[in-house]
């Protein structure tokens, strides 16, 4: 048997991926499909009303209720409660290609050592323009490695490590921390040829504000995992070192204007300097981040205006963040996840 496992928070999209597994699963199911079941795990919490699942889905799919401790908690839960040999992780924001349960099928016979296989995400961006800054965040999930938009691992794999780490509360870094510790116990991940769908869902203009959250989960990975954690997780390089010097100069300048009206002469002077070299490295700090994100994108006003102000707030909310999760890792010894 093979278990699909969604996470849901009832989003609208929700619907376009229950109809699309209807669609290849439905009451006339193929031997290819015969022996599939379908988890539904609400994590919206208690007293949020049922979910709609389509009829023909419903023979042999399961709503497991959730706690509301994030992604990596409700596939826990649904994994544990799956009964196939493989489990299929899914979001609830992906919509499935026609011949995707084929495909499925196809990349699930795969050699013994192989503990998952990945399946292809493609992110339809605009084609009149160019993509804004959230679009390309968001298209950068088609190069992701072992991403739970659309990942199948074995069960055994699952059990011999444990599922994913509940630590990490958010959809962010869950995925690729269980992928390492699968391979590091022995199994393979591969690529598979089945693919989704995983359209830009709406956001605020200032999403990217929200999502510098992420960064206390970084810090969680650097303690367990050491100095060569992106590596070791497969995770391309980030802007943190930057964040943190343009923090630092912005304040370095801060600190040296309130500090001049306390001192005296040359005390004054010196300050004054110090504090506009900080300034200066401040200012092509954040403009250096705000051109690198402005350049690509469509350069409309409202484009533009929201990447100069996120371009300056985003260097010491990642910051803050990376402290914050550093703080809270404290306890975790220095290197556990080797």
């Amino acid at each position: 048997m093979i278990s699909l496992v969604v996470p849901t928070l009832g989003r609208p999209s929700l619907a376009a991926l229950l109809d699309a597994l209807a669609a290849q699963l439905g009451e006339k199911r193929s031997d290819a499909t015969s022996d599939v079941e379908l988890l539904l795990v609400d994590d919206r919490g208690e007293d949020a009303g049922e979910l709609a699942v389509p009829g023909a889905l419903t023979a042999y799919t399961k709503v497991l209720t959730g706690r509301g401790a994030g992604p990596a908690a409700a596939r826990n839960l649904g994994w544990r409660a799956a009964r196939g040999e493989w489990v299929v992780f899914l979001d609830d924001d992906v919509v499935p290609a026609p011949d995707w349960a084929a495909r499925m099928r196809a990349d699930l016979a795969v050699p013994g050592r192989v503990g998952g296989v990945q399946g292809v995400v493609e992110v339809p961006l605009p084609e009149h323009r160019r993509p804004t800054d959230w679009e390309r965040g968001t298209a950068g999930l088609a190069d992701g490695r072992w991403i739970t938009a659309d990942m199948a691992y074995r069960r055994a794999a699952l059990a011999a490590v444990g599922g994913f780490d509940e630590r990490f509360p958010r959809a962010y870094r869950e995925d690729a921390e269980l992928a390492h510790r699968v391979r590091r116990a022995g199994w393979e991940l591969v690529r598979g040829e089945r693919r989704v769908t995983h359209p830009v869902r709406p956001e605020s203009r200032w999403v990217s504000l929200r999502t510098q959250r992420g960064n206390a989960d970084d810090a969680l990975l650097r303690r367990r995992y050491g100095r060569r954690w992106r590596t070791d997780l497969d995770l391309p390089p980030g802007r943190r070192p930057r964040h943190a010097a343009i923090t630092a100069a912005g304040t370095v300048a801060l600190a040296a204007v309130a500090a001049r009206a306390a001192v005296r002469q040359p005390a004054r002077r010196a300050l004054g300097v110090a504090g506009g070299l900080a300034a200066l490295g401040w200012a092509a700090g954040t403009a250096e981040f705000a051109r690198a994100r402005i350049a690509p994108g469509p350069r409309t006003p409202d484009e533009v205006a929201t990447m100069l102000v996120t371009s300056a707030l985003i260097p010491p909310l990642a910051t803050l963040h990376w402290v914050r999760g550093w703080w809270r890792a404290r306890a975790v010894p220095a290197g556990d996840g080797r």
